[in-house]
């Protein structure tokens, strides 16, 4: 693959892990025994029944929320990692060079269309 593309990959991922981040910190806080793990913030709105029940709401929501970032982030430092290794754009199932335009479309993808299909079917 093309060094400028792989740049500009690294870059967009950058800036998508710095923007995961701040996500994550708006309602979240680091998990002191593993920093790269989050613990969701319980929402504190009041004493009364109906503040209680929006806390239970908000505090679920945000446990999916955390869940979906922190997939998304632990993906991007993986292929962080692959740039920085050389291994960036290769399959994990087939070892077979991912697609540009997929990479181009999901940059975080660890594998080629035809073996995300095949997982997918099963």
């Amino acid at each position: 693959m093309d060094q400028k593309i792989i740049d500009r990959i690294k870059s967009d991922l950058l800036d998508r892990k710095k923007q995961l981040e701040t996500e994550l910190d708006d309602f979240t806080s680091h998990d002191p025994q593993n920093k790269d793990e989050h613990i969701t913030e319980f929402p504190n709105y009041g004493d009364q029944y109906d503040e209680n029940a929006q806390e239970v709401s908000q505090y679920t929501t945000d446990l999916e929320t955390e869940r979906v970032l922190d997939g998304t982030l632990k993906d991007i430092n993986s292929a962080l990692k692959a740039i920085e290794t050389g291994t960036y754009g290769i399959c994990k199932y087939c070892n077979k060079e991912i697609e540009e335009k997929r990479l181009l479309i999901r940059p975080f993808s660890s594998a080629c269309v035809s073996c995300k299909t095949k997982l997918q079917q099963s």
